[in-house]
């Protein structure tokens, strides 16, 4: 074959095949290498490799062999010193050399027998390409052809040449495929079997509906409306609750789209399916109504316990079988879209149900004394209702007041009692010791078989019995083989176990105090502000001198402090030098005597006792201080 016809065949192989060029080239020298032990004989343990030009589908074998100086017994095996020199001139006898070794009639041969090798490679190739292909579609939309339908599934022709399965119980009920149609379905499942993977499609599943809308509504496939559940029967209803992620957005009008044009094309999809799209709502109540639409909600009443989370759902008369739906069909996607179990009551029958919880507990007619007063009002509502005669809308109205009144009060007592059990709980669970819990029960001297029956109950600790003795000892006394005088031995053994006190808790090491600072970064300098002022910018700490109590009580009040010149005046007063320790920068523009301070000397008049005192002014929101000269009366100037 010429160089141009091979390289089209074998493009035009790869196109049909769908593989990737070096997979086919892989496939074909395996196959050569497998032709060519089976044409000379050669054993498998000797390495044979085969090379394969693309452009002119010449095929070169190359095989290892020993390396002999003149006698060759076995050329399968075995080449002459000076042909492996050829390949490799540092080979020595003995050595281990792969050369050339291609038969010259290999092109006739290898064309008889690696046809089918080479055919089975491709097929492989073929298996695995697609395996991998649609094992990333599982969970997406793909588009085929069907190609035959039975009673138990539908095949469809796939991309790749890959066929996929469609078992009935995954179709849209009443929707009758013809051969030829093309159709979309959800990858459900991709299995490797014998030959090729076997792909399971479904148009039933949720799954389905949530991929046509992500590519219908471009908001949802951008992420700016989210779906938050979906509840489906294929072919009758859905319901679809979404929210937005951003603001300003309405999520049902972007689902629904101008005139219903979006929504029209997936309910065309769906064999006419109808779908609800409701808002999501975080507020259970809310949710629960939107959930029950198109019906109207007079009230939702929660009970969320741990064995079930129920919604008590009360609409009117009209309303009710709307509700409901048709089989139950409404309320049963509410319930699946909610995660509520949903009961849906009319106004009327609420209000019986309302009346008898009433009448039979005197602890929620004490709270509700308008309610009770009034019950002969509600009953005779009820009994014109039963009657059959009209009702006005203003008795619609006492009936739901009256509902609502008795439900929220009856939620309100179980909210109650739930949480003063489980301050109980807490309480009965505080007086056993904590170190009982890591206690194994056989640290308990009690009776071998009592043991052994609280063993095999799942008691395993004593903390976990004591705990369970506190809170509903008929637990053990309802084991089999537990009775008063094993419940005895029980209780006398706890009682005479000594639990050690528990490690105290080391106390944290105390914090190192802050070295004094001598001048703050935080504190104004004096020449960049006024004279009659010192402000500080921000409060810093500095370590304080002792305070007196005359002191401390004159900061209660918040009054100022009085700052003497020495210790022998300090003592209503703080020290000149202790405050010049604290407060530098008051006195870096003050007129004082001349003395020794940290250090420094401090130009004055002499002679003279000036007090200075600082105070917090609050139309400034600065501290200040002032010095105060004593001229007969309380005169003073600020500073």
């Amino acid at each position: 074959m010429a160089k141009n016809e091979f390289a089209l065949a074998f493009n035009e192989m790869l196109e049909e095949k769908q593989l990737a060029k070096d997979v086919v080239v892989f496939a074909i020298e395996s196959a050569m290498v497998s032709a060519y032990r089976r044409a000379v004989g050669a054993s498998t343990a000797q390495h044979v490799e085969a090379k394969l030009d693309p452009d002119t589908g010449i095929v070169t074998v190359y095989a290892e062999k020993e390396v002999v100086e003149d006698n060759v017994v076995d050329d399968r095996t075995e080449v002459l010193l000076s042909e492996a020199r050829k390949v490799n001139p540092d080979a020595q006898v003995g050595d281990m050399v792969v050369v050339e070794t291609t038969p010259g009639d290999f092109g006739r041969v290898a064309a008889q027998t690696a046809r089918q090798v080479i055919q089975q490679r491709i097929r492989e190739a073929e298996r695995s390409n697609q395996m991998q292909y649609f094992e990333r579609q599982v969970g997406e939309i793909v588009s085929g052809i069907v190609q035959t339908t039975n009673a138990q599934s539908t095949t469809i022709g796939l991309d790749m040449k890959a066929e996929g399965v469609m078992p009935n119980n995954q179709k849209i009920p009443g929707e009758r495929l013809k051969l030829h149609d093309r159709i979309r379905a959800v990858v459900m499942e991709v299995k490797d079997g014998t030959r090729g993977p076997q792909i399971i499609l479904s148009r039933a599943h949720r799954n389905f509906l949530r991929r046509l809308l992500e590519n219908e509504v471009p908001e949802i496939y951008h992420g700016i409306v989210e779906i938050r559940a979906i509840a489906r029967e294929p072919g009758a209803r859905a319901k679809v609750a979404v929210s937005a992620t951003q603001a300003g957005i309405d999520p049902v009008g972007a689902c629904v789209g101008i005139k219903g044009v979006r929504i029209q094309a997936i309910v065309k999809e769906l064999h006419d399916e109808k779908i609800d799209i409701i808002q999501w709502d975080p507020d259970p109540i809310v949710y629960i109504s939107k959930a029950i639409s198109p019906a109207r909600v007079n009230g939702v009443y929660l009970v969320d316990n741990e064995n079930a989370r129920t919604a008590t759902v009360v609409v009117g008369e009209d309303q009710l079988s709307l509700a409901i739906g048709r089989d139950g069909q409404n309320a049963r996607l509410a319930a699946k879209l909610t995660g509520w179990r949903i009961d849906i009551k009319s106004l009327s029958e609420a209000s019986g149900d309302a009346l008898k919880k009433l009448q039979d507990n005197p602890e929620l007619a004490a709270m509700l004394p308008a309610a009770v007063e009034s019950i002969p009002q509600i009953e005779e509502i009820l009994a014109k209702k039963a009657e059959n005669r009209p009702i006005t809308p203003e008795e619609y109205t006492a009936l739901g007041q009256f509902v609502d009144r008795v439900e929220r009060r009856t939620i309100q007592i179980k909210e109650e009692a739930i949480r003063v059990e489980e301050e109980r709980i807490t309480a009965a669970r505080a007086d056993v010791p904590i170190v009982a819990f890591n206690m194994p029960l056989e640290q308990a001297n009690m009776k071998e078989h009592i043991f052994n029956i609280l063993t095999e109950a799942g008691y395993e600790t004593i903390g976990s019995l004591m705990f369970v003795l506190k809170t509903d000892p008929n637990k053990v006394l309802g084991l089999p083989g537990i009775g008063s005088k094993a419940m005895q031995n029980i209780e006398e053994a706890l009682a005479a176990i000594s639990f050690p006190e528990p490690e105290p808790t080391p106390e944290p090491a105390p914090v190192a105090e802050a070295a004094p600072v001598d001048q703050p970064e935080a504190v104004m300098k004096a020449e960049d502000q006024p004279a009659a002022v010192i402000a500080v910018a921000e409060p810093v700490k500095v370590e304080e001198a002792p305070v007196t109590k005359k002191q401390a009580e004159k900061k209660e009040k918040k009054q100022p402090v009085e700052v003497v010149e020495d210790d022998e005046h300090a003592k209503d007063g703080v020290a000149l030098d202790e405050l010049f320790k604290m407060k530098p920068e008051i006195f870096q523009n003050a007129e004082g005597t001349e003395e020794e301070v940290n250090g420094e000397k401090k130009k004055g008049k002499k002679g003279k006792k000036k007090a200075v005192e600082l105070e917090f002014d609050e139309d400034l929101g600065e501290v200040v201080g002032r010095k105060i000269h004593k001229r007969g009366e309380a005169e003073s100037d600020w500073e």
